[in-house]
């Protein structure tokens, strides 16, 4: 008896160690999103990032990387109101809020192959400075989020690990939302509808990535203690 105890007291601890969720790494990529039923605006960029690129359930409109540092993680992405930047993880979660003050959802996911993860990051570093990229094409010395990913993670032979499509920027009812119409009018562009390239929602479902099990807010709030 004392014996079967012993070996079930191992057995939970060994099943407790497994459920813990993981820690956050170099290289990582946050996807942001909202419910497909939260009320948005299409006249702002994220409700119309959302109706040309959300599919059903969960909305991914913003991507950024993470940089696990001495002094704690940090992300580094390409917003609107920062341009392309790094700034600690903190100061994201305190930012990265919908208009009702509540947190978008969360999800982090790692390449499967992330041995290159270093070089990537300093590769990301190397586009701080650059403005966001409201024209959304390519070398045009101006980066938007999932642009920078794409540019940032390349292969051992400095192959683009992450492919471009057509990007669309029609609703689900093949209509342009006002925000695109009047932006790309004032940018003096037509709408690049057809254009190659990236978006956050695509982009979480390459076969090259695997969701890890990270609480981001539960991890930003330990490491304010």
């Amino acid at each position: 008896m004392k014996r079967f105890l012993t070996m079930m007291g191992i057995a939970l601890i060994a099943l407790s160690c497994a459920r813990q969720p993981d820690t956050l790494q170099t290289g990582d990529l946050v996807f942001m999103g909202i419910p497909q039923d939260y009320s948005i605006s299409e006249e702002s960029m994220d409700g119309a990032i959302s109706a040309a690129t959300g599919d059903g359930g969960l909305n991914l409109i913003h991507v950024a990387i993470i940089e696990m540092a001495d002094d704690g993680p940090y992300i580094i992405d390409a917003t609107l109101k920062y341009g392309t930047d790094r700034h600690p993880l903190d100061s994201t979660i305190r930012q990265f809020t919908l208009k009702g003050g509540e947190q978008p959802v969360y999800i982090v996911k790692r390449l499967k192959d992330n041995k290159l993860a270093k070089e990537w990051i300093e590769k990301a570093k190397s586009f701080c400075g650059q403005p966001y990229d409201m024209r959304f094409l390519p070398d045009n010395g101006a980066m938007y989020c999932s642009e920078l990913v794409r540019e940032s993670f390349l292969g051992a032979e400095g192959e683009y690990l992450f492919d471009e499509k057509p990007m669309n920027w029609k609703n689900e009812k093949g209509e342009i939302p006002v925000y695109w119409t009047q932006l790309f009018v004032l940018l003096g562009m037509d709408v690049p509808q057809g254009v190659p390239g990236t978006n956050p929602q695509d982009m979480s479902k390459s076969p090259l990535l695997e969701t890890v099990d990270v609480d981001i807010l539960s991890y930003s709030a330990s490491l304010a203690l």
